[in-house]
């Protein structure tokens, strides 16, 4: 039998829940034949009962499984030419992954701080959130260049040796009431400016928010994305003070202990 459409392709598998479902359950009836039942199935990869129930009646009708007396299952020749097919499309992928991705994931891309040759040791440091290159192996970490560069230009490293020696940013979370329990005006502005003045970064999400920060007279770094971005900045070093609304705030708390940022929360409400 000819495999779906919506099934074809590199890696196809790995692109969307229902495949990478069927996969694993026509390999946990493959594993177990000459008979298995919904429950061993469903215990095995993870899922309930009436998920696996609901897939196999797809399987079934498409003739890559057989259903016994008792509830009892198996794959079919079929079957097992859709398993093959998308497992050669796994194996195809995570050569290309191993040979092609990863070869190129180890160059990575610093700013020279002095002129860097190709071929030679560089040093390497955080700065203001970018990785920083520098002539010579007196620093913590090295690498070697690939490229040329002068300094202030982008420079490839590669074979990086040594630990990098910086400390994570701190987030401080300004919660902003909405606007029908007060809003910006809730806010003391010199708080709110203060606050500001003690970052690297400031970030806003919600206009609330936006409108504290600018009646403080300060303009945000970050508006858009922010849950991420403060997440990313942290994670290279720099303090962000984000003000956020407060039905938003749950959302960038998580992504913070999601990347392990340390963040503090500060009421600046009048």
């Amino acid at each position: 039998m000819t495999p779906n459409a919506d099934d074809a392709g590199e890696a196809a598998v790995l692109r969307s829940k229902r495949n990478a479902t069927r996969y694993r359950i026509l390999t946990g009836i493959a594993e177990r034949q000459p008979a298995v039942s919904q429950r061993e199935v469903a215990d095995a990869i993870g899922v309930t009962s009436q998920a696996v129930s609901d897939y196999l009646k797809d399987l079934i009708e498409e003739g890559y499984v057989e259903k016994h007396g008792r509830g009892r299952y198996e794959v079919t020749n079929e079957g097992v030419d859709w398993l093959l097919t998308r497992t050669d499309e796994l194996r195809g992928f995570v050569d290309h992954v191993a040979a092609d991705v990863i070869e190129e994931v180890e160059v990575d891309t610093a700013l020279a701080t002095t002129a860097v040759d190709e071929g030679s040791t560089v040093s390497l440091a955080m700065g203001d959130g970018v990785l920083r290159a520098t002539a010579g192996d007196a620093g913590s970490a090295t690498a070697i260049a690939v490229t040329d560069a002068a300094a202030g230009e982008d420079v490839g490293v590669t074979d990086f040796t040594g630990v990098l020696d910086y400390e994570l940013g701190t987030v401080t979370v300004l919660s902003v009431p909405e606007v029908q329990a007060g809003g910006s005006a809730a806010l003391d502005s010199d708080a709110v400016a203060a606050a500001a003045a003690d970052h690297d970064l400031v970030a806003t999400a919600g206009t609330e928010a936006l409108a504290a920060v600018r009646t403080a007279g300060v303009e945000p770094d970050i508006r858009f994305g922010t849950a991420i971005a403060v997440r990313e900045a942290a994670t290279k070093g720099l303090d962000v003070c984000l003000l956020a609304v407060a039905d938003r705030l749950s959302a960038h708390t998580g992504e913070l202990r999601d990347g392990n940022v340390s963040y503090e929360v500060v009421d600046t409400t009048t």
